[in-house]
């Protein structure tokens, strides 16, 4: 019997073994192996962080010329001293890989739309819109650009075997525990997965634009109506580049005007919408965006250049940036990368310092095809017949078959959205900037900023880069501030790319592209700095026509009355411009929402609350409570102005609501403009009922829900996700200042991705902050070691070495990295 028993027991045992082997599924929810999960010797415990400290041991890697040693701070950040540009980035590959892997693997999966190879059906619908929007096509196309330099090709593919050589050393044990959790084993990196990484900022940072929305909007209210409402240039704006008269002498030909294609668009009421439809509009939405600024030895009080830059992303964890030193006999730099990018991509070397600002240029339109048959293999362009080109989709879906779909390519791109006859761009090919082969030099940019010395070594290295357009600023320890509109843009015609164009007809297509030497640009002012904030580039005297559906009003404005009037400027000077939860949005609107409040006909509590915010003084402090009634009471004010918009917005349909300062302009001169009315009401209403109104539905809106009559913080909320989602890895517990319109421009869930501030003294020096932490594993004391500091507004001193046996007391370990040859 005993036997029998033990039998019974082992074939149990063995079968719940062989069970926790195989993967379960929770309702919709895919579990990994437990059994693997759990297991002590190559499960998840591996990946805890030893107590005791980090081993650094040396490592063996091919085809490195010769030994190099990385020194890793008390912040992790590696230190890479290597005898050449070949060996350091290899090393960068492979350092970059051991930290941050699956972070590496999932941006290029949801780049090239294979997410749900390991996440399921979820992601299915991911993965479709990422190869119709061509981000394949696009990284192909810039691999074909990157091949024809090939020195830049030849440190491509160091850093892509450096990331090889981690990963062919790692066993299972060793993998970054959301491959464990997900139940999946890395693959082989390559320098298309690195276009792939570039292409995921393009998507993030130039793929803007509002064509269709805008030709809705065109059709609903006509031209005379939508110019009135939708003005392209706000007359308080400071522009990045001012007009000195350098455009004055320069013949300009602008091609003919665009035929715009209105069809079912004519009729809003015929604007079909789908689920996967271009994002509408956000209500006064987040900018994609960020502030940098660069102030001459005039303004400081070492007499030395001073820069600062804070790119405003989405924040996640694992950080969007990882921080490194490279030095080498070429050169000496200090920044942020981009995991599975080489080189630095903002930051300071011995010389020189820079930053960046996203460009915000419309780089995107639709065309409008008409086919010439019902398969959609051929379409018209000027009366002559072209054929499409298929691309078969094949999408590998985990436990489930595989999902084929075709892509068919235009002369303009790719027809994105003719999978679905219900969709409004349906008959639309896309045209981006970003499937165009890039110049050969476009990787070389950050390699040659990396080691320039001066500004002729700074405009050499942008003159290759394309995509996404960015507003490099710059300085110089010899006293050069600069700054740069850089980036590829079609010469266009007024008014051409804001709707959906007409695609038989070629003459709408961009003919040419702005000519480098007309890129705007500045050096040196009289003013002493030089500055952007994602406003407008130039004022409407550039000579080319350029638009943006999303030019920031505020932050830049606030910035340039602070730049304007700052003397002896210190690094602290710098971090208080970082810091600054003023908002000028607030500061134009209140008085005149208090203008027109009739304070007179409010209750106590109203008086009250009317009290707090008069008081106010326009800061989104964490701690401050008139921040959400004021918030509360100039939306409401807003949507019950643009009523019009909204109904259509809640339909789920493309609209165009006026900008946040054309809104405050008719507060301001024009109350009793038609807009303000209610069309659904007998009475004329003005400004005056929008605001008293709206009071009272702000008013109703906390009586309601008293709970939300809390500070700032607490009220706007702030949460740093991880990457999948995950709330276990996240930091879900900040508290935070800032509002989008401030120059600490905090959102819910986006923020300054990267603070940093470089004084360009005798020996250059940095500090800088970013809200996260070196390491990707959830397991280390250096993942989100950071964030709290950045929350706090705190920066740490850049460790910047000159040699690896420097600033002993701040080095946690070193390590020697040899051939293995």
């Amino acid at each position: 019997m005993r036997l029998l028993r033990f039998l019974l027991a082992l074939a149990v045992s063995c079968l719940l073994i062989l069970r926790l082997q195989v993967p379960q599924s929770v309702g919709d929810k895919n579990l990994p192996p437990l059994g693997s999960f759990f297991n002590p010797f190559s499960g998840f415990w591996k990946n805890a962080e030893p107590s005791f400290g980090l081993p650094f041991s040396e490592q063996k890697i091919s085809g490195l010329k010769a030994p190099c040693e990385v020194v890793y701070d008390d912040l992790m950040v590696p230190h890479i001293f290597a005898q050449n540009q070949e060996d350091a980035m290899r090393v960068q590959g492979f350092v970059t890989a051991s930290q941050r892997l699956w972070q590496m693997d999932m941006t290029t999966r949801k780049a090239a739309g294979r997410l749900s190879e390991v996440l399921g059906e979820r992601t299915l619908a991911i993965d479709k819109n990422s190869r119709r929007r061509g981000m394949v096509f696009a990284a192909e196309n810039a691999l074909i650009g990157w091949r024809k330099s090939p020195d830049g090709m030849r440190l491509l593919e160091a850093y892509t075997a450096g990331v090889n050589d981690y990963i062919a050393q790692l066993s299972r044990q060793d993998y970054p525990i959301e491959f464990k959790l997900l139940d999946y084993q890395p693959e082989p990196w390559s320098v298309l997965k690195t276009a792939l990484v570039i292409e995921s900022m393009a998507e993030n940072l130039a793929a803007g634009e509002s064509d269709l929305a805008a030709t809705n909007t065109l059709a609903k209210f006509g031209k005379e109506t939508f110019d009135f409402l939708y003005p392209e240039w706000n007359p308080k704006q400071q522009p990045i580049i001012p007009d000195t008269g350098q455009w004055k002498e320069r013949q300009v030909v602008l091609p003919p005007p665009a035929t715009t294609s209105y069809k079912a668009e004519q009729n809003l009421d015929n604007s079909l919408t789908s689920n996967d439809l271009p994002e509408i509009q956000e209500i006064d939405g987040y900018l994609k965006g960020s502030n940098n600024w660069a102030v001459s030895g005039s303004k400081t009080a070492s007499g030395h250049p001073l820069l600062a830059n804070d790119p405003h992303l989405n924040l996640t964890l694992p950080s969007i940036w990882y921080q490194v030193q490279i030095h080498t006999p070429e050169q000496n730099c200090y920044g942020v990368s981009l995991p599975g990018v080489p080189g630095v991509v903002i930051g300071f070397n011995e010389n020189t310092a820079w930053g960046m600002t996203n460009v915000g240029h419309d780089v995107s339109d639709w065309y409008r095809v008409k086919w010439l048959d019902t398969e959609h293999t051929k379409y018209t362009l000027d009366g002559e017949p072209r054929e499409v080109r298929k691309q078969i989709e094949n999408i590998l879906v985990r436990g489930k078959e595989t999902v084929v779909d075709t892509v068919r390519y235009t002369i303009w791109g790719p027809m994105t959205f003719d999978n679905d006859p219900a969709h409004p761009l349906y008959d639309c090919a896309l045209r981006w900037i970003t499937h165009d082969v890039p110049e050969p030099d476009e990787m070389a940019l950050f390699l040659l900023l990396n080691s320039g010395k001066n500004y002729t070594d700074y405009r050499a290295a942008l003159s290759g880069f394309d995509c996404p357009a960015q507003n490099f600023v710059f300085a110089t320890r010899s006293g050069d501030i600069a700054i740069q509109v850089q980036g590829r843009f079609p010469v266009r015609a007024p008014g051409q790319g804001r709707f959906v164009q007409d695609g038989s007809k070629w003459a709408n297509a961009w003919q040419d592209y702005i000519p480098k030497d007309m890129l705007p640009s500045m050096k040196n002012p009289s003013r002493g700095f030089v500055f952007s904030a994602n406003q407008h580039s130039t004022p409407p005297s550039y000579p080319y026509y350029y638009l943006s559906n999303d030019f920031e009003d505020y932050r830049s404005r606030r910035i340039f009355d602070r730049l304007d009037t700052l003397q002896k400027a210190t690094p602290a000077s710098m971090k208080a411009m970082q810091l600054d939860n003023y908002s000028q949005r607030a500061a134009d609107a209140l008085p005149a929402m208090f203008r027109l409040l009739d304070q007179s006909k409010l209750d106590e509590e109203g008086q009250k609350m009317a009290k707090e915010i008069a008081e106010w003084q326009y800061t989104y402090d964490a701690d401050q409570t008139a921040p959400p009634l004021y918030d509360v009471w100039y939306d409401s004010c807003y949507l019950k102005t643009w009523d019009e918009m909204d109904a259509v917005r809640k339909e789920k349909k493309a609209i165009l609501f006026p900008e946040a300062w054309r809104f405050i302009e008719l507060l301001e001169r024009d109350t009793a403009n038609i807009f303000f009315d209610h069309p659904d009401t007998p009475a004329r209403e003005t400004a005056n009922d929008i605001v008293n109104e709206s009071f009272k539905a702000m008013q109703s809106y906390f009586r309601q829900n008293p709970e939300k009559r809390i500070a700032w913080g607490n009220y706007r909320g702030f949460a740093l996700k991880h990457l999948a989602q995950i709330d276990a890895f996240s930091r879900l517990d900040l508290v935070v200042s800032g509002n989008k319109s401030t120059p600490n421009a905090v959102s819910k869930t986006n923020g300054p991705s990267w603070r940093m501030i470089v004084d360009l003294g005798e020996k250059v020096k940095g500090i800088g902050v970013y809200p996260g932490g070196q390491s990707g594993n959830p397991g280390s004391r250096y993942y989100d070691n950071m964030v709290d500091t950045w929350a706090k507004g705190e920066y740490y001193e850049l460790l910047f070495l000159s040699a690896p046996g420097e600033a002993p007391d701040r080095i946690l370990g070193k390590q020697t990295f040899v051939s293995n040859q």
